[in-house]
């Protein structure tokens, strides 16, 4: 079993983008976890993840709209794999109103 954590950083504004709600979703699409991004913009999921492909879902849309602020995108869904000899996965997301990016980060 592995462990997960996410940071999303408002590449827009240049800072974490706190108060973002996202799920974990397993292999089978069932959601595993909700979770909100604290103030520094992150989440460690208690639980731990097994193998296989999951996704974490951000709802972008909502939090844009709390700022009155546009966006393109009203989620953004990142699939990856976990391979439970890994100890730790982290999967970052830096987010403007109308772009993303994202890498496995440590």
């Amino acid at each position: 079993m592995s462990t997960l954590s996410t940071h999303v950083l408002d590449a827009a504004l240049g800072r974490p983008a706190s108060g973002l709600s996202l799920a974990l979703t397993g292999p089978d699409g069932a959601t595993l976890a909700t979770a909100v991004t604290d103030g520094d913009g992150r989440v460690r999921f208690d639980a731990e993840v097994g193998s296989g492909p999951h996704a974490l879902v951000f709802e972008t849309g909502p939090w844009f709209d709390d700022a009155e602020r546009d966006t393109f995108f009203p989620t953004v869904e990142l699939a990856f794999t976990v391979d439970e000899e890994q100890p730790h996965f982290h999967v970052a997301l830096l987010l403007s109103p109308y772009s993303y990016t994202t890498y496995r980060g440590s």
